[in-house]
């Protein structure tokens, strides 16, 4: 992508859930290979958006240390990801808002740049990892605002129903489908954790 259009795509980390299946720890917050999850979802998505933000509602102190506007759902009760995606849609002042969660940090640069290159004239895309698609990565044109907040106003909550009723497209990508590993357990965080653990010895191995 270039850095024209990076300028374009603000991002919107997601990291204002609940985290139950974690017993309620932030997951963004958690640690991975010795950092805070939710830095490595920074570090890799940085080069293709031209602003980002977080999406946190507590541990706010902790997430300003990145330097990065810190924002709250405006609906109570943690409505979910969509919730997220307008407080984003608020803060960033971009045509375009890609929107991940923070428990997934092998996210990268490229899937940005394949959501752009696919998005055409629709005004959601979401890619599909061959399987299923996977709707808590999207990139939304910000003109959907309006009917973000209708939609949630009305109290409904879930993303496929919101996405069905716009101008929507499913994107190729099964050449990203790393991007969409999310840790949502502590066993996963740990299987994830031993795997990397074996990659970096292999790699030792064979320099």
């Amino acid at each position: 992508m270039s850095d024209t259009s990076a300028a374009r795509v603000g991002a919107v980390v997601l990291a204002g859930g609940l985290a139950r299946r974690m017993g309620g720890d932030d997951k963004g917050l958690i640690r991975l290979a010795g950092r805070p999850m939710v830095e490595h979802v920074i570090e890799a998505i940085r080069p293709a958006v031209g602003t980002l933000v977080i999406n946190a509602n507590r541990n706010h102190e902790h997430y300003a240390q990145y330097g990065l506007a810190v924002v709250r759902d405006a609906h109570a009760d943690h409505p979910g990801p969509l919730a997220g995606l307008a407080a984003g849609i608020e803060a960033l002042d971009t045509p375009l808002v890609f929107m991940c969660p923070c428990d997934s940090p092998f996210v990268t640069a490229a899937l940005v740049g394949t959501l752009v290159e696919g998005l055409g004239d629709a005004a959601i895309a979401a890619p599909h990892d061959g399987d299923r698609l996977q709707p808590v990565f999207a990139l939304v044109r910000r003109e959907c605002a309006p009917s973000l907040l209708a939609f949630l106003a009305a109290g409904e909550r879930k993303i496929d129903r919101w996405y069905a009723g716009e101008h929507f497209v499913a994107v190729d990508a099964k050449a990203h489908s790393e991007c969409f590993r999310n840790i949502n357990t502590a066993e996963e965080l740990a299987a994830v954790e031993q795997g990397m653990a074996r990659d970096k010895a292999n790699e030792g191995a064979a320099s």
